[in-house]
């Protein structure tokens, strides 16, 4: 039988829009730095960290192999260190894996992105599109968030209305988390009046550009009291990609995220939404809050508009953390919703404290529209 596998700590430095002031690798320390004071952790290669697994992007670092200015600082000089280009959650499902089949006892996750050193984070993502038919077209993320808004939009009944409310919460949320990127609090009418940047979207309908870094320690059940009391644990964890080409989808529902949501669904003993007390998703434009909640069933499809009209994503303790919407980078979208998630379960979520959570969902999704997502569900 596989083990089971524990986040036993984890660490941050506050988002922000610009860290100018330092380079990643002193943004990774901070980090670092945290867990060893938290846990002691050691790196002796019979008891300590021999396994890490880093995410970074070569792009927006700005360097190939962006994983190698990092080695040293988070200790994998020597030992095995694996980069995860997509969304972090799926770091935290490789090392859950890891530990799980025997191969480590203890695995160090770590991530960094700066989308504000580029002069523009969506030439960067209009390099993910295929280089003879879409990417001369100018697709990148954002407007493919806008195709899918659209095509969403449509089918829901949702209205600007709408996507300015979402706006506001998540703001509103935000404001009660000390490591949430500083925005200002804003009214329904600012958010619609702000200008548009692919129709049907607004300026305050997506995600800003956002510097961050984070780390969490994970490690097997037979080894968790020599780190914490207090362990958060894995129990079930699913991945689907879908289609390349935005043609080829339907971009008013994810089947990747149903599939996804489905697998972790029965890895963690064949629960289902009504078993989740805490939900954050990874909603980097407004209308995603509602469409994501479609796709893993919180939500009956087509009934997002009815959802957010009577107060849904209150109800069903929906990112409280703000969600990405209010700022988290590229990368690690899926990483912030696990570390609010692991607060809250462990009650260290301080104002935005959710009473009693038992189980909660993790989501993250990396690519044009959602192409790619991962559903992790944690217990405390």
């Amino acid at each position: 039988m596989a083990r089971r596998v524990a986040i036993c700590a984890a660490a941050q430095i506050r988002n922000e829009a610009d860290i100018w002031y330092q380079r990643f690798q002193g943004m990774l320390l901070e980090c670092f730095e945290s867990l060893v004071d938290q846990t002691g952790l050691t790196f002796d290669m019979d008891t300590g960290v021999r396994s890490v697994v880093t995410c970074s992007d070569d792009v927006l670092d700005a360097r190939t192999i962006s994983d190698n200015g990092m080695t040293d600082v988070v200790g994998a000089h020597y030992r095995g260190e694996e980069k995860m280009a997509q969304d972090g959650l799926n770091g935290l499902g490789y090392a859950m894996a890891s530990i799980m089949s025997g191969h480590d006892d203890l695995v160090l996750l770590m991530g960094h992105c700066k989308e504000s050193q580029s002069e523009s984070r969506h030439m960067c993502t209009n390099l993910a599109f295929d280089p003879f038919f879409t990417r001369p077209l100018g697709l990148d993320y954002l407007n493919a968030c806008g195709l899918q808004a659209r095509a969403y939009l449509a089918r829901s009944g949702l209205t600007e209305d709408h996507l300015s409310e979402v706006v506001v919460r998540a703001r509103r949320q935000a404001a009660q988390n000390p490591f949430a990127r500083k925005t200002s609090r804003v009214t329904a009418q600012e958010v619609s009046a702000s200008p548009l940047v692919s129709d049907p979207l607004r300026a305050l309908h997506y995600y800003p550009a956002t510097d961050w870094a984070v780390g969490m320690l994970l490690c097997c059940e037979d080894r968790v009291h020599e780190f914490t009391d207090k362990p958060v644990w894995l129990t079930g964890f699913g991945s689907c990609m879908d289609s390349f080409y935005l043609g080829e989808r339907d971009l008013a529902f994810s089947v990747a995220l149903q599939q996804a949501s489905r697998r972790a669904f029965k890895m963690a003993g064949g629960i289902d939404t009504g078993d989740i007390d805490l939900f954050e998703l990874n909603d980097a434009a407004a209308h995603q809050m509602a469409l994501w909640a479609e796709s893993i069933g919180l939500v009956r499809a087509g009934d997002g508009a009815h959802w957010l009209e009577t107060g849904g994503p209150d109800r069903h303790q929906v990112n409280r953390s703000g969600g990405m919407l209010n700022g988290n980078p590229l990368m690690l979208g899926g990483l912030a919703r696990a570390l609010e998630a692991f607060q809250q379960l462990r009650g260290e979520a301080g104002d935005r404290q959710v009473d009693g959570p038992q189980r909660a969902l993790a989501h993250g999704t990396t690519g044009p529209a959602g192409q790619h997502h991962a559903v992790l569900i944690m217990e405390n």
